[in-house]
């Protein structure tokens, strides 16, 4: 059976859902997007999510297309319509349909497009092996736009090169990877991110995740990191979305804790989709 999609309003079989060949998300990539993760049927970060949702569409000129209680309850009616125990939700809002012109134009309806995605997002994860690439994004990557393509290009280089993703660069240091936060963990125990700026997104999850670092007691130190230092490093791991804590065994070659997760990542993933399930809504 196939899924049943929400477009402006109307839930559709996945097969009737349509927009316009005239859209400025498919003309201009002007528009913004959220995932939220669903466990046991239930919705992860919300409050997260809708805050960053609210802030991205601000940062390009665009309203939220309807409020937050009646977002939440979309969400909830995708999960109910498409049986959803674990996966995601996508949602993307866009400025609307009109002639294609550089210039923004005021006053259109937003285009309004969520489906899920159901797959496994819990359970013993075994690492990922990263390369890294230069960073050749825009420079609002703190905006959630759904301007991917230097995120897929990269991705999919790993991926040709027989890698799990990449992680960017730009001066020297470490950006993001394709579509999530990076850490290092020293030697001496300390967890290293890079500092929030306009060069990488403020992770819902991230935000999350440090946290629960403080309340674990461990050290933290939020700054840039080379690809050297992460080479050195005890162990390292990825946050997202939809991969939660997932941690990264081996950069450019160099295998991180003899090619196995380590115990900060393990930790710090059993923790939050414990605090994730007892706080979805």
């Amino acid at each position: 059976m196939s899924r049943i999609v929400y477009v402006n309003g109307a839930y559709v079989p996945e097969e009737e859902a349509m927009v316009s060949v005239f859209d400025r998300g498919f003309l201009f990539a002007d528009g913004i997007y959220e995932v939220t993760a669903v466990v046991d049927g239930k919705i992860c970060e919300w409050d997260g999510h809708i805050g960053r949702l609210e802030r991205s569409l601000g940062e390009i000129g665009m309203s939220m297309p309807m409020s937050a209680e009646e977002l939440l309850e979309v969400h909830r009616e995708m999960v109910k319509r498409n049986n959803l125990e674990e996966g995601a939700i996508y949602l993307q809002v866009t400025r609307g349909a009109a002639d294609r012109d550089f210039v923004m134009p005021e006053g259109l309806d937003q285009t309004v497009v969520l489906f899920t995605q159901a797959k496994k997002l819990t359970g013993a994860k075994s690492g990922l092996r990263v390369i890294s690439v230069p960073d050749i994004r825009w420079g609002r990557r703190d905006i959630k736009t759904v301007q991917l393509l230097a995120a897929s290009l990269v991705k999919t280089e790993a991926k040709k090169k027989g890698k799990d993703d990449a992680w960017m660069v730009e001066d020297g240091f470490v950006t993001e990877g394709s579509s999530n936060n990076t850490y290092i963990v020293t030697k001496e125990g300390k967890i290293i991110t890079r500092n929030l700026s306009n060069s990488i997104l403020p992770g819902i999850t991230r935000k999350s995740v440090l946290r629960i670092v403080e309340e674990l007691d461990m050290e933290i130190e939020e700054r840039p990191f080379t690809i050297e230092e992460a080479q050195n490093a005890a162990e390292a791991f990825m946050t997202a979305a939809t991969s939660f804590v997932t941690p990264v065994i081996e950069v450019d070659g160099v295998e991180l804790n003899g090619g196995t997760p380590g115990p900060v990542s393990k930790r710090l993933g059993e923790v939050y989709i414990e605090e994730s399930r007892k706080a979805s809504c």
